[in-house]
């Protein structure tokens, strides 16, 4: 069924739903809440003080393909289903959830047996490998002990800056041994995305607000494509009279992360999308904050998904994770039948935790990133959209996936 109807909630049980929501909702369903026929006055004044809204509004899905490249399939990903109640009534509501009930993530405290359940690990990278340009201490030795172990390893990550080639390069760099087919960006979800729905087929072409990852991966489908480094000082007119002129041909925008955003690149992709019959609004990725350097956490693509989806009323099709585009292929072109063997190594609850329990992979989140220890564990309000979402284990770096490095 679509719908979940609770007649009889007093405080406690509002709190254990809500623990839950987000979580079902996660996993890729519509489900809308009806918060309604109260059984009283009284029990409904209580609900309204714990804070909850009455009628939880259903989220506008993000159409995603979830197969490999030349698969015509298509599904829905859904965004974590939170309604935002003011600040000092979700801080309440976070910390009832925990009171309530809410399942805790568990420490990883035995890693032996923890290793012998997975064959095959998929890593998140900023926060999880490096941070910023620099490799978080001894993850190049656990690369090496779970390879020795026979393990398979990818590297999922959704800064869309570099291609696949250019991640390629920035493991070099750092000293790890990383086979190109090992490495999934989502500047190639978007290109694959493209290439599954035949868009060069069309003739239409592709304005990218991002950086060169994202052309460079559409260049390999053969995609026409402009606007992203190039337009990185291109001004507005601003004077009485001045306007900015678009391509009417282009069908597509990619928005992806974009150190040099500026109004014009907004200006052009809002043109693009509100006048442009059928363009289709794509992002590469939700990420609300990014490792630019090991120094602070840096804004993240969801500013400039933002901005355009305030100045359109759109809504983007995601390819990154959570969506399940990337472990769609991962598992197609790889041969991997049991998912259930595969764990989704990562630093966000919702992106990289989200991602494995979505797609059926075991999940452990690294407190190495952008999630702390009180967050996760409810000792400290938990970030908007991350409510609910908790992995199977956790740790303190990958690390501490082999006993003798703790």
């Amino acid at each position: 069924a679509n719908s979940v109807h609770c007649p009889n909630l007093v405080p406690v049980a509002v709190a254990r739903v809500e623990a839950r929501l987000p979580f079902l909702c996660s996993l890729g369903a519509h489900r809308t809440v009806l918060w309604s026929a109260m059984p009283s006055v009284a029990a409904r004044s209580l609900a309204a003080r714990a804070g909850r809204v009455l009628l939880a509004r259903r989220p506008a899905p993000f159409s995603v393909t979830p197969r490999g490249l030349g698969t015509s399939a298509r599904s829905t990903y859904v965004g974590p289903c939170v309604t935002r109640p003011s600040r000092p009534v979700a801080n309440n509501l976070r910390f009832a959830s925990a009171a309530a009930g809410m399942q805790q993530a568990r420490r990883l405290t035995k890693p032996s047996k923890f290793l012998a359940g997975v064959d095959v690990f998929i890593f998140d990278c900023d926060g999880v490998i490096w941070r910023g340009d620099s490799v978080i201490s001894g993850v190049p030795s656990v690369l090496s002990g779970l390879r020795a172990a026979g393990k398979r390893l990818f590297f999922v990550t959704n800064n869309s800056t570099k291609s696949r080639a250019g991640y390629k390069s920035k493991f070099t760099s750092l000293g790890l041994d990383v086979q190109p087919e090992e490495i999934f960006s989502s500047s190639f979800a978007a290109a694959a995305y493209l290439e599954q729905t035949k868009f060069k087929e069309t003739g239409k072409r592709v304005y990218v607000i991002g950086e060169k990852g994202i052309g460079e991966e559409l260049d390999l489908i053969g995609v026409d494509w402009f606007g992203a480094e190039a337009d990185k000082d291109a001004v507005a007119s601003l004077q009485p009279g001045g306007k900015v002129d678009h391509d009417k041909n282009v069908g597509a925008v990619v928005v992806g992360f974009d150190r040099h955003i500026n109004y014009y690149k907004l200006q052009y992709a809002q043109l693009c999308l509100n006048k442009n019959e059928g363009c289709q609004f794509i992002a590469t990725n939700l990420d609300r904050v990014t490792h630019l350097t090991d120094a602070q956490e840096w804004a993240g693509n969801a500013t400039m998904v933002g901005a355009i989806r305030g100045c359109t009323g759109l809504e983007p099709r995601v390819v990154g994770k959570p969506a399940p585009l990337m472990i769609d292929y991962i598992a197609e072109k790889f041969g991997i039948a049991d998912r259930s063997r595969i764990c989704m190594v990562g630093d966000r609850l919702d992106t990289d935790i989200a991602f494995g329990r979505n797609n059926g992979l075991k999940t452990c989140l690294t407190l190495s990133g952008v999630t702390s220890e009180p967050e996760l564990l409810g000792q400290a309000p938990r970030k908007a959209g991350t409510e609910g979402i908790q992995p199977d284990f956790y740790v303190d770096a990958i690390n501490d996936f082999f006993e003798t490095r703790r």
